[in-house]
Protein backbone atom coordinates (compact mmCIF):
# COMPACT_ATOMS: atom_id res chain seq x y z
CA UNK A 1 0.00 0.00 0.00
CA UNK A 2 1.36 3.53 -0.65
CA UNK A 3 1.16 6.45 1.70
CA UNK A 4 -1.92 8.54 1.05
CA UNK A 5 -2.15 10.63 -2.00
CA UNK A 6 -0.63 13.89 -0.42
CA UNK A 7 2.61 12.38 0.56
CA UNK A 8 5.63 11.77 -0.93
CA UNK A 9 5.73 8.48 -2.92
CA UNK A 10 9.28 9.44 -4.05
CA UNK A 11 12.73 10.18 -2.45
CA UNK A 12 15.36 10.52 -4.44
CA UNK A 13 18.62 10.92 -2.58
CA UNK A 14 21.77 12.55 -4.66
CA UNK A 15 25.02 12.10 -2.09
CA UNK A 16 27.71 14.66 -2.10
CA UNK A 17 31.01 14.91 -1.19
CA UNK A 18 32.83 18.52 -2.20
CA UNK A 19 30.67 18.92 -5.68
CA UNK A 20 30.11 22.53 -5.11
CA UNK A 21 30.57 22.62 -8.86
CA UNK A 22 28.34 19.91 -10.44
CA UNK A 23 25.77 19.80 -7.52
CA UNK A 24 23.63 22.79 -8.87
CA UNK A 25 23.95 21.94 -12.92
CA UNK A 26 22.58 18.07 -11.37
CA UNK A 27 19.61 19.29 -8.99
CA UNK A 28 18.01 21.78 -11.59
CA UNK A 29 18.24 19.37 -14.02
CA UNK A 30 16.66 16.41 -12.10
CA UNK A 31 14.23 18.57 -10.57
CA UNK A 32 13.43 20.07 -14.50
CA UNK A 33 13.20 16.29 -15.34
CA UNK A 34 11.30 15.23 -12.29
CA UNK A 35 8.66 17.95 -12.21
CA UNK A 36 7.73 17.31 -16.26
CA UNK A 37 7.40 13.79 -16.08
CA UNK A 38 6.75 12.31 -13.26
CA UNK A 39 3.83 11.14 -12.20
CA UNK A 40 3.82 10.80 -8.41
CA UNK A 41 5.03 13.23 -5.35
CA UNK A 42 8.54 13.28 -5.34
CA UNK A 43 11.34 14.88 -2.92
CA UNK A 44 15.01 15.19 -3.54
CA UNK A 45 17.51 14.45 -0.88
CA UNK A 46 21.05 15.97 -0.76
CA UNK A 47 22.36 14.22 1.74
CA UNK A 48 26.40 16.08 2.15
CA UNK A 49 28.14 13.46 3.80
CA UNK A 50 31.06 16.00 5.13
CA UNK A 51 32.15 17.97 2.24
CA UNK A 52 34.67 20.94 3.26
CA UNK A 53 34.02 23.29 0.32
CA UNK A 54 31.09 24.87 -0.38
CA UNK A 55 28.78 22.25 -1.33
CA UNK A 56 26.65 23.11 1.88
CA UNK A 57 25.62 26.41 0.81
CA UNK A 58 24.79 25.40 -2.87
CA UNK A 59 22.48 22.76 -1.16
CA UNK A 60 21.14 25.35 1.04
CA UNK A 61 20.35 27.83 -1.86
CA UNK A 62 18.74 24.96 -3.97
CA UNK A 63 16.60 24.35 -0.47
CA UNK A 64 15.46 27.38 -0.31
CA UNK A 65 14.86 27.87 -3.78
CA UNK A 66 12.86 24.65 -4.87
CA UNK A 67 10.08 23.34 -2.06
CA UNK A 68 10.66 19.71 -3.44
CA UNK A 69 14.77 19.93 -2.65
CA UNK A 70 15.62 19.04 1.16
CA UNK A 71 18.94 18.68 2.72
CA UNK A 72 20.67 16.37 5.07
CA UNK A 73 23.98 16.78 7.08
CA UNK A 74 26.73 13.92 8.02
CA UNK A 75 29.63 14.69 9.63
CA UNK A 76 31.40 11.85 8.54
CA UNK A 77 32.60 11.05 4.77
CA UNK A 78 30.88 7.85 3.10
CA UNK A 79 28.42 7.32 0.33
CA UNK A 80 26.94 4.06 2.69
CA UNK A 81 26.42 6.17 5.44
CA UNK A 82 24.79 9.38 3.43
CA UNK A 83 22.19 6.74 2.14
CA UNK A 84 21.40 4.91 5.15
CA UNK A 85 20.97 8.40 7.01
CA UNK A 86 18.78 10.00 4.52
CA UNK A 87 16.88 6.53 3.58
CA UNK A 88 16.09 6.19 7.76
CA UNK A 89 14.32 9.75 7.83
CA UNK A 90 12.88 9.61 5.00
CA UNK A 91 8.94 9.26 4.80
CA UNK A 92 8.31 8.20 1.58
CA UNK A 93 7.52 5.23 -0.01
CA UNK A 94 9.98 4.37 -2.51
CA UNK A 95 13.70 5.54 -1.83
CA UNK A 96 15.84 6.23 -4.73
CA UNK A 97 19.58 7.15 -5.29
CA UNK A 98 21.56 8.07 -8.09
CA UNK A 99 24.99 9.92 -8.74
CA UNK A 100 25.27 13.73 -8.50
CA UNK A 101 27.07 13.01 -12.05
CA UNK A 102 23.68 11.94 -13.17
CA UNK A 103 25.90 9.68 -15.77
CA UNK A 104 22.65 7.27 -16.20
CA UNK A 105 19.77 8.57 -18.70
CA UNK A 106 16.94 9.55 -16.28
CA UNK A 107 14.58 8.43 -18.86
CA UNK A 108 15.01 4.61 -17.16
CA UNK A 109 13.93 6.30 -14.05
CA UNK A 110 10.08 5.28 -14.05
CA UNK A 111 10.96 2.14 -15.08
CA UNK A 112 13.39 1.72 -12.30
CA UNK A 113 10.60 2.90 -10.11
CA UNK A 114 7.01 1.62 -11.42
CA UNK A 115 8.06 -2.05 -9.86
CA UNK A 116 8.15 -0.78 -6.62
CA UNK A 117 5.77 1.27 -6.85
CA UNK A 118 3.26 -1.74 -7.86
CA UNK A 119 4.56 -4.08 -5.41
CA UNK A 120 5.19 -6.15 -8.25
CA UNK A 121 9.29 -6.00 -6.87
CA UNK A 122 11.12 -5.28 -3.62
CA UNK A 123 13.74 -3.34 -5.25
CA UNK A 124 15.32 -2.31 -8.28
CA UNK A 125 18.78 -1.71 -9.78
CA UNK A 126 20.13 -0.03 -13.08
CA UNK A 127 22.91 -2.36 -14.79
CA UNK A 128 24.99 -1.23 -17.26
CA UNK A 129 26.30 -5.32 -18.36
CA UNK A 130 23.08 -6.60 -19.26
CA UNK A 131 21.90 -6.99 -22.65
CA UNK A 132 20.22 -3.79 -24.08
CA UNK A 133 22.29 -1.54 -21.90
CA UNK A 134 23.78 1.34 -24.03
CA UNK A 135 26.94 2.36 -21.90
CA UNK A 136 29.96 5.10 -23.31
CA UNK A 137 33.06 4.82 -21.15
CA UNK A 138 37.00 3.72 -21.24
CA UNK A 139 38.12 0.34 -21.49
CA UNK A 140 39.97 0.61 -17.79
CA UNK A 141 36.75 1.51 -15.93
CA UNK A 142 34.70 -1.21 -18.48
CA UNK A 143 37.17 -4.20 -16.90
CA UNK A 144 37.20 -2.94 -13.68
CA UNK A 145 33.54 -3.02 -13.64
CA UNK A 146 32.87 -6.77 -15.49
CA UNK A 147 36.38 -8.40 -13.13
CA UNK A 148 34.40 -6.50 -9.89
CA UNK A 149 30.79 -8.27 -10.93
CA UNK A 150 32.90 -11.56 -11.77
CA UNK A 151 34.62 -11.67 -8.46
CA UNK A 152 31.01 -11.23 -6.95
CA UNK A 153 29.69 -14.34 -8.48
CA UNK A 154 32.43 -16.69 -7.74
CA UNK A 155 32.78 -15.28 -3.86
CA UNK A 156 29.34 -14.48 -2.82
CA UNK A 157 27.40 -16.60 -4.96
CA UNK A 158 26.18 -12.59 -6.61
CA UNK A 159 23.19 -13.19 -9.43
CA UNK A 160 23.10 -9.25 -10.21
CA UNK A 161 24.67 -8.30 -13.18
CA UNK A 162 25.70 -5.02 -11.94
CA UNK A 163 26.12 -4.02 -8.59
CA UNK A 164 27.73 -0.89 -8.60
CA UNK A 165 25.67 0.67 -10.62
CA UNK A 166 24.35 3.93 -8.97
CA UNK A 167 21.15 4.08 -9.89
CA UNK A 168 18.98 2.12 -7.65
CA UNK A 169 15.79 2.06 -6.09
CA UNK A 170 14.19 -0.05 -2.77
CA UNK A 171 10.59 0.42 -1.17
CA UNK A 172 11.02 1.52 2.26
CA UNK A 173 9.30 -1.16 3.99
CA UNK A 174 11.80 -2.99 2.62
CA UNK A 175 15.23 -0.43 3.92
CA UNK A 176 13.43 -0.31 6.89
CA UNK A 177 14.13 -4.33 7.00
CA UNK A 178 17.74 -4.54 5.88
CA UNK A 179 19.56 -1.25 6.96
CA UNK A 180 20.23 -2.37 10.56
CA UNK A 181 22.30 -5.42 8.89
CA UNK A 182 24.36 -3.77 6.48
CA UNK A 183 27.34 -2.54 8.04
CA UNK A 184 29.18 -1.01 5.14
CA UNK A 185 29.43 2.83 5.20
CA UNK A 186 30.84 3.52 1.60
CA UNK A 187 31.19 2.11 -1.46
CA UNK A 188 30.69 -1.55 -0.70
CA UNK A 189 27.33 -0.80 0.87
CA UNK A 190 25.42 -0.97 -2.49
CA UNK A 191 26.78 -4.51 -2.85
CA UNK A 192 26.25 -5.63 0.83
CA UNK A 193 22.62 -4.67 1.00
CA UNK A 194 22.04 -6.34 -2.75
CA UNK A 195 23.49 -9.71 -1.32
CA UNK A 196 21.15 -9.67 1.47
CA UNK A 197 18.20 -8.66 -0.69
CA UNK A 198 19.18 -12.03 -2.58
CA UNK A 199 19.68 -13.79 0.15
CA UNK A 200 16.30 -13.42 1.92
CA UNK A 201 14.66 -13.93 -1.38
CA UNK A 202 13.39 -10.60 -1.99
CA UNK A 203 12.41 -9.74 -5.87
CA UNK A 204 14.88 -7.55 -7.37
CA UNK A 205 14.06 -5.83 -10.87
CA UNK A 206 17.12 -4.92 -13.09
CA UNK A 207 16.79 -2.35 -15.74
CA UNK A 208 19.00 -1.62 -18.98
CA UNK A 209 20.39 1.82 -18.96
CA UNK A 210 21.95 4.11 -20.95
CA UNK A 211 25.13 5.53 -19.20
CA UNK A 212 27.92 7.96 -19.96
CA UNK A 213 30.57 7.61 -17.81
CA UNK A 214 32.50 10.66 -15.83
CA UNK A 215 35.51 11.78 -17.22
CA UNK A 216 35.78 13.92 -13.90
CA UNK A 217 34.92 11.04 -11.64
CA UNK A 218 37.12 11.53 -8.04
CA UNK A 219 36.38 7.80 -7.15
CA UNK A 220 39.66 6.74 -6.37
CA UNK A 221 39.70 3.26 -8.01
CA UNK A 222 42.30 1.52 -6.42
CA UNK A 223 41.33 2.62 -2.48
CA UNK A 224 37.97 1.25 -3.68
CA UNK A 225 38.84 -1.44 -5.27
CA UNK A 226 40.61 -2.48 -1.49
CA UNK A 227 37.42 -1.40 0.71
CA UNK A 228 35.18 -4.25 -1.67
CA UNK A 229 37.53 -6.74 -1.25
CA UNK A 230 37.63 -6.15 2.58
CA UNK A 231 33.75 -6.27 2.45
CA UNK A 232 33.60 -9.14 0.11
CA UNK A 233 35.60 -10.91 2.99
CA UNK A 234 33.88 -9.64 5.89
CA UNK A 235 30.47 -10.17 4.37
CA UNK A 236 31.59 -13.38 3.16
CA UNK A 237 32.60 -14.85 6.67
CA UNK A 238 29.08 -13.57 8.28
CA UNK A 239 27.29 -15.98 5.28
CA UNK A 240 29.25 -18.46 6.16
CA UNK A 241 29.26 -18.63 9.97
CA UNK A 242 25.39 -17.71 9.84
CA UNK A 243 26.16 -14.71 11.74
CA UNK A 244 23.22 -13.22 9.93
CA UNK A 245 19.57 -13.64 10.26
CA UNK A 246 18.48 -14.24 7.32
CA UNK A 247 15.82 -16.78 7.73
CA UNK A 248 14.48 -13.92 10.31
CA UNK A 249 14.68 -11.67 7.02
CA UNK A 250 12.74 -14.06 4.76
CA UNK A 251 10.11 -14.51 7.26
CA UNK A 252 9.64 -10.79 7.60
CA UNK A 253 10.39 -9.70 4.09
CA UNK A 254 10.28 -12.07 1.86
CA UNK A 255 7.44 -13.13 -0.33
CA UNK A 256 5.02 -15.93 0.64
CA UNK A 257 5.59 -19.28 -1.04
CA UNK A 258 3.53 -19.64 -4.40
CA UNK A 259 2.48 -22.98 -3.18
CA UNK A 260 1.62 -23.54 0.97
CA UNK A 261 4.80 -25.49 2.67
CA UNK A 262 6.51 -24.58 -0.82
CA UNK A 263 9.42 -22.07 0.05
CA UNK A 264 10.59 -19.73 -2.66
CA UNK A 265 14.43 -21.32 -1.12
CA UNK A 266 13.62 -24.78 -2.28
CA UNK A 267 15.79 -24.75 -5.55
CA UNK A 268 19.13 -23.96 -2.71
CA UNK A 269 17.74 -26.25 0.00
CA UNK A 270 17.86 -28.84 -3.00
CA UNK A 271 21.53 -28.07 -4.10
CA UNK A 272 22.46 -28.33 -0.32
CA UNK A 273 21.16 -31.69 0.34
CA UNK A 274 22.35 -33.21 -2.95
CA UNK A 275 25.79 -32.15 -2.27
CA UNK A 276 25.14 -33.29 1.86
CA UNK A 277 23.93 -36.42 0.01
CA UNK A 278 26.87 -37.44 -1.78
CA UNK A 279 29.03 -36.84 0.36
CA UNK A 280 26.87 -38.71 2.79
CA UNK A 281 26.95 -41.75 0.24
CA UNK A 282 30.35 -41.64 -0.24
CA UNK A 283 31.30 -41.68 3.83
CA UNK A 284 28.68 -44.75 3.95
CA UNK A 285 30.33 -46.30 1.10
CA UNK A 286 33.87 -46.25 2.74
CA UNK A 287 32.56 -47.09 6.26
CA UNK A 288 31.02 -50.55 4.77
CA UNK A 289 33.71 -51.13 3.21
CA UNK A 290 35.83 -51.00 6.32
CA UNK A 291 33.25 -52.71 8.65
CA UNK A 292 32.54 -55.61 5.59
CA UNK A 293 36.50 -56.79 6.70
CA UNK A 294 35.40 -57.98 9.72
CA UNK A 295 32.09 -57.99 9.89
CA UNK A 296 28.84 -59.58 7.84
CA UNK A 297 27.12 -57.57 4.98
CA UNK A 298 24.03 -56.93 7.21
CA UNK A 299 25.97 -55.74 10.32
CA UNK A 300 28.23 -53.61 8.07
CA UNK A 301 25.12 -52.40 6.81
CA UNK A 302 22.88 -51.38 9.80
CA UNK A 303 26.28 -49.53 11.33
CA UNK A 304 27.35 -47.76 8.47
CA UNK A 305 23.88 -46.45 8.01
CA UNK A 306 23.35 -46.12 11.45
CA UNK A 307 26.12 -43.29 11.36
CA UNK A 308 25.72 -42.03 7.98
CA UNK A 309 22.08 -40.97 8.70
CA UNK A 310 22.97 -39.39 12.41
CA UNK A 311 25.55 -37.19 10.41
CA UNK A 312 23.58 -36.45 7.56
CA UNK A 313 20.35 -35.18 9.47
CA UNK A 314 22.79 -32.92 11.68
CA UNK A 315 24.40 -31.58 8.63
CA UNK A 316 21.09 -31.22 6.69
CA UNK A 317 19.49 -29.64 9.90
CA UNK A 318 21.92 -26.96 10.13
CA UNK A 319 23.53 -26.31 6.74
CA UNK A 320 20.40 -27.52 4.20
CA UNK A 321 17.42 -26.04 6.58
CA UNK A 322 19.08 -23.28 8.38
CA UNK A 323 17.90 -24.85 11.98
CA UNK A 324 20.30 -24.01 15.02
CA UNK A 325 20.60 -24.30 18.68
CA UNK A 326 19.51 -26.79 20.63
CA UNK A 327 15.61 -26.71 20.38
CA UNK A 328 13.51 -29.61 19.47
CA UNK A 329 16.82 -31.67 18.79
CA UNK A 330 15.85 -34.66 19.96
CA UNK A 331 13.14 -34.90 18.12
CA UNK A 332 14.39 -34.23 15.12
CA UNK A 333 17.51 -36.73 15.76
CA UNK A 334 14.33 -38.99 16.31
CA UNK A 335 12.95 -38.06 12.95
CA UNK A 336 16.34 -38.96 11.88
CA UNK A 337 16.60 -42.30 13.12
CA UNK A 338 12.97 -43.23 11.78
CA UNK A 339 14.99 -42.02 8.26
CA UNK A 340 17.17 -44.43 9.70
CA UNK A 341 14.48 -47.19 9.90
CA UNK A 342 13.12 -46.40 6.43
CA UNK A 343 16.73 -46.50 4.46
CA UNK A 344 17.72 -49.71 6.49
CA UNK A 345 14.44 -51.28 5.67
CA UNK A 346 15.51 -50.52 1.91
CA UNK A 347 18.72 -51.22 1.95
CA UNK A 348 18.53 -54.24 3.50
CA UNK A 349 15.70 -55.95 1.49
CA UNK A 350 18.14 -54.74 -1.74
CA UNK A 351 20.48 -57.47 -0.29
CA UNK A 352 18.11 -60.42 1.05
CA UNK A 353 16.89 -59.85 -3.01
CA UNK A 354 20.49 -59.74 -4.07
CA UNK A 355 21.31 -62.67 -2.19
CA UNK A 356 18.29 -64.50 -3.67
CA UNK A 357 19.13 -64.21 -6.98
CA UNK A 358 22.79 -64.17 -7.08
CA UNK A 359 25.93 -64.92 -4.72
CA UNK A 360 27.67 -63.21 -2.72
CA UNK A 361 29.94 -60.83 -4.13
CA UNK A 362 31.57 -57.80 -2.32
CA UNK A 363 31.45 -55.16 -5.62
CA UNK A 364 28.08 -55.73 -6.63
CA UNK A 365 26.67 -55.81 -2.64
CA UNK A 366 28.47 -52.39 -2.70
CA UNK A 367 27.18 -51.22 -5.99
CA UNK A 368 23.50 -52.35 -5.09
CA UNK A 369 23.95 -50.63 -1.43
CA UNK A 370 25.00 -47.45 -3.35
CA UNK A 371 21.91 -47.34 -5.57
CA UNK A 372 19.47 -48.39 -2.82
CA UNK A 373 21.38 -45.37 -0.67
CA UNK A 374 20.79 -43.00 -3.20
CA UNK A 375 16.68 -43.68 -3.37
CA UNK A 376 17.25 -43.77 0.57
CA UNK A 377 18.55 -40.44 0.30
CA UNK A 378 15.78 -38.60 -1.71
CA UNK A 379 13.15 -40.10 0.45
CA UNK A 380 15.30 -38.23 3.32
CA UNK A 381 15.37 -35.27 1.96
CA UNK A 382 11.28 -35.13 1.08
CA UNK A 383 10.87 -36.23 4.82
CA UNK A 384 13.29 -33.66 6.24
CA UNK A 385 12.15 -30.93 4.13
CA UNK A 386 8.54 -31.59 5.76
CA UNK A 387 9.66 -31.68 9.45
CA UNK A 388 12.50 -28.97 9.16
CA UNK A 389 11.61 -27.01 6.11
CA UNK A 390 8.85 -25.35 6.51
CA UNK A 391 9.51 -21.27 7.01
CA UNK A 392 7.47 -21.37 10.28
CA UNK A 393 10.38 -23.74 11.72
CA UNK A 394 13.26 -21.93 9.50
CA UNK A 395 12.34 -18.26 11.02
CA UNK A 396 11.41 -19.77 14.87
CA UNK A 397 15.41 -21.01 15.00
CA UNK A 398 16.21 -17.68 13.24
CA UNK A 399 14.45 -15.69 16.08
CA UNK A 400 16.14 -17.31 18.55
CA UNK A 401 19.61 -17.03 16.84
CA UNK A 402 18.58 -12.88 16.23
CA UNK A 403 17.90 -12.42 19.79
CA UNK A 404 21.80 -14.37 20.78
CA UNK A 405 23.08 -12.03 18.41
CA UNK A 406 21.39 -9.04 19.45
CA UNK A 407 21.73 -9.51 23.54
Amino acid sequence: MLDPVDAVVLDVTIPVYNEERDLEPCIRRLHAYLRTNMPYTFRITIADNGSTDATPGVAAELVAEFPEVSMVRIEEAGKGLALRTAWSGSDAAVLAYMDVDLSTDLAALLPLIAPLITGHSDIAIGTRLARGSRVVRGPKREAISRAYNLLLRGTLAMRISDAQCGFKAIRRDIARGLLPYVQDTGWFFDTELLILAQRTNLRIHEVPVDWIDDDDSRVDVVSAALADVRGIWRLGRALVTRRLPLALLRHDLGRSPLLPGVPAGLGGQLVRFIGIGIASTVFFAVLYALLRIEFAAQTANFTALLVSAIANTLVNRRVTFGVRGPGKLLQHLAQGLLLFGLGLALTSGSLVLLHAVHPPAAPLELAVLVVSSFAATALRFLLLRFWLGRPGRTAAGSKERAYELHN
